[in-house]
């Protein structure tokens, strides 16, 4: 009998360290979700609160959403935004969808260099494209005569949006429609060829079909990125009011809260539709890879192929052509009287105008954001993904980590002033701070490094948790040993998306700073403000360089995980 007790003890034993190494699980998941509660749900109910109260405080329910359709300005901005977006959204998916097709339906040379190129406007802020555009059509631009030629006045206002948006948001566009185009079963051109299908016919009944939850994808995101981006209008929209520039007007230059809040709901709609449409569509879409099917390959084609490669370098170009410009006008002394190179407005920037402060504050913020945001957002998907227990918990927390990304950058902010800046918050001392800057440029991109990471997680075999539960052993000691080391290179994705986006963001912390805490997109701002627009460029290039930089390091250090972690790949 003395041999058989010891056995239900031990087993007891186990049992109640597995009961706290869950509850520590929960604690942890917890944790999360009261930080996304206060930073991400909290603000936006402070919108909904601030738009249904008058001046004084006491609620006016919807008076104040009669009162704005019933201000002609407002009204306009709102119709103005609409048609924006809708013009952009009908060049650039177009010229995105032809550039993805050049690059996964043809055999023509220099890929990657065109596939590196057109990813330049997502390492500088979005005005850098306005600012390149008013040097080279504003009212001292280099081709202002042939702008004219062509019926245009003047790029101020609605064509030098819609050009420098159509600039900014191809990117995103093309990384969805070569994701969408790269999904192709080769057996279905190979049974449309030996039925005699012509080209144009396979591609309207095989090409298009299959590409058209890429293609609606694409369209919401282009939409959306347009109605809600502030900086672009704000450099070269003149007299030309949108729905983002007026929520800053009514915020900070009027001081008009209420009519604030319901812009930001105006703002928040097209992007709850878009998120709204986009999860509708990604559930009813289809496998297009199957365990059967054979990756497409294209064929050599002479002439086709040439033609691919001078529209991939006409695009190339506009995207080169709007750094250039930009790099060029930052070194000109003085535009466009004397062109000789000189460090002038660098000087101007980072000393006279104490930008220097600013752009060491964008790379803490960065840092920060990079380091933590990555940490909260993998600890958070690998709870949700490998742990059991808590569901109601876990669908809260999924439901906040998917919520980012219906929310404008803008629409955020403002969230943050009415909710962090009430005399009853707690966290009122973190107003103004570098930290909650921070933590709003991480809840704002939350949503992308979460579903980065629950993609690497769920390639991972559940047996590893399975087998380490069996075993005894503390979720964390497996994490820490096997799943840390094998999702290394998502991490890595991760902090670099983190860190660029911190770096060039602006909608975010356009309402959070203070001259203390002030980053470089928001100073090249105010030097735009200021008149001094060759300085602006020159801290707009500096800013891109950084992204290059930080980029590179973050290429260097994959290659090196890669190596030390992810010899079993092989």
């Amino acid at each position: 009998m003395s041999g058989v007790l010891p056995l239900p003890s031990m087993t007891r034993v186990a049992r109640l360290k597995q009961h706290w190494v869950d509850r520590l699980a929960h604690g942890i998941v917890a944790l999360i979700a009261l930080v996304l509660v206060a930073f991400l749900a909290a603000p936006l109910l402070s919108i909904l609160l601030q738009a249904l109260q008058g001046q004084e405080g006491q609620f006016v329910w919807f008076d104040n959403f009669i009162e704005y359709a019933k201000t002609p300005a407002l009204l306009g901005s709102l119709l103005n935004s609409l048609w924006v977006s809708c013009v952009v959204t009908g060049i650039a998916v177009p010229l995105a969808f032809s550039f993805a097709y050049a690059l996964t339906r043809s055999c023509m040379p220099m890929k990657p260099l065109f596939r590196g190129i057109t990813l330049i406007p997502l390492l500088a802020p979005s005005l850098l494209s306005a600012i390149s555009l008013i040097y080279w059509f504003g009212n001292q631009g280099l081709l202002k005569g042939w702008m004219q030629g062509l019926g245009i006045d003047q790029i101020y206002g609605a064509p030098g949006i819609v050009l420098a948006e159509c600039l900014a948001v191809f990117p995103h566009t093309l990384m969805i429609l070569v994701t969408a185009l790269s999904m192709s079963d080769a057996r279905l051109y190979e049974a449309a060829d030996a039925m005699g299908t012509s080209v144009l016919r396979k591609f309207f009944t095989i090409t298009l079909p299959g590409a058209r939850y890429g293609l609606i994808s694409a369209t919401l995101v282009t939409f959306t990125l347009v109605m809600t981006d502030f900086g672009i209008p704000k450099v070269i929209g003149g007299n030309f009011n949108v729905l983002a520039t007026d929520v800053f007007k009514l915020v900070i230059g009027q001081q008009d809260f209420s009519k604030g809040a319901v812009v930001a709901i105006l703002l928040l709609a097209p992007a709850v539709l878009t998120f709204g449409v986009d999860h509708f569509v990604n559930r009813r879409q289809t496998a297009m890879l199957t365990a059967r099917a054979i990756p497409y390959r294209p064929k050599p084609s002479p002439v086709y192929d040439r033609l691919m490669m001078l529209f991939c370098s006409v695009i190339a170009g506009l995207m080169l052509a709007m750094l250039g410009m930009a790099m060029f006008a930052s070194f000109a002394t003085f535009w466009p009287y004397n062109l000789t190179p000189s460090w002038r407005h660098y000087q101007m920037g980072l000393l006279d105008a104490e930008v220097g402060s600013a752009f060491f504050n964008s790379l803490a913020m960065a840092a920060g954001t990079a380091l933590f945001g990555t940490v909260l957002v993998f600890v958070g998907a690998y709870l949700l993904e490998k742990t059991k227990g808590a569901e109601k918990l876990h669908t809260l927390v999924r439901l906040l980590a998917v919520l980012p990304m219906a929310v404008p950058g803008l629409v955020l902010g403002l969230g943050y002033i009415f909710f962090f800046n009430a005399p009853t918050n707690p966290l009122g001392f973190l107003y103004h701070s570098l930290t909650l800057l921070t933590l709003c440029t991480i809840v704002h991109f939350y949503t992308t490094g979460h579903l980065t990471a629950v993609t690497a997680l769920k390639a991972l075999d559940s047996e590893f948790e399975a087998v380490s539960a069996s075993l005894k052993v503390p979720f964390y000691k497996t994490f820490w040993r096997v799943t840390l080391p094998v999702c290394a290179p998502a991490l890595i994705d991760m902090a670099r998306y983190f860190f660029i986006n911190a770096m060039t963001t602006i909608s975010a912390v356009v309402f959070l700073y203070s001259p203390e805490t002030k980053v470089a997109s928001i100073a090249i701002l105010n030097l735009d403000e200021a008149g001094e627009m060759g300085a602006a460029a020159a801290m707009a290039v500096l800013i891109a360089l950084s992204s290059t930089v930080a980029t590179l390091l973050f290429m260097a250090l994959a290659w090196w995980t890669n190596r030390s972690t992810q010899a079993w790949r092989g």
